[in-house]
């Protein structure tokens, strides 16, 4: 399957989930803490990876993943009906913390940054 394929498919699928998040999933708690940041499409596009942002502490992530993974089976039933694909993809999401990790690596750089200048 070309790659650039699987990257249309991707971009759609993430634009489609993050529609039925907000929209369709009667859960209030996903439609404001939750963000979609990638979709992985394996080659033969039979399975992907749905890395969610989720804006709460750790307990609450947990929570709202198990929410999203006990809705896949529904979720992946929307995207066969809005998406013309041959197989609808198996999906799995995963916890992107990227962003957390961004925000802590920008927390010690700000710490750094006046011990830096006092230093000078």
């Amino acid at each position: 399957m070309g790659r650039q394929r699987r990257q249309r498919v991707a971009e759609e699928i993430k634009k489609e989930v993050s529609e039925i998040i907000r929209f369709e999933l009667k859960d209030p708690g996903l439609k404001r803490m939750t963000s979609i940041t990638d979709v992985e499409v394996s080659g033969d596009l039979r399975y992907t990876k749905i890395f969610v942002s989720i804006y709460a502490d750790r307990e609450e992530q947990e929570k709202a993943l198990k929410i999203l993974q006990k809705a896949s089976g529904f979720i992946r039933s929307e995207i066969g009906k809005r998406i013309r694909l041959r197989h609808v993809p198996e999906i799995e999401f995963c916890l992107d913390s990227s962003m957390e990790y961004g925000a802590r690596i920008d927390n010690v750089l700000r710490q750094i940054k006046p011990e830096l200048g006092a230093e000078e």
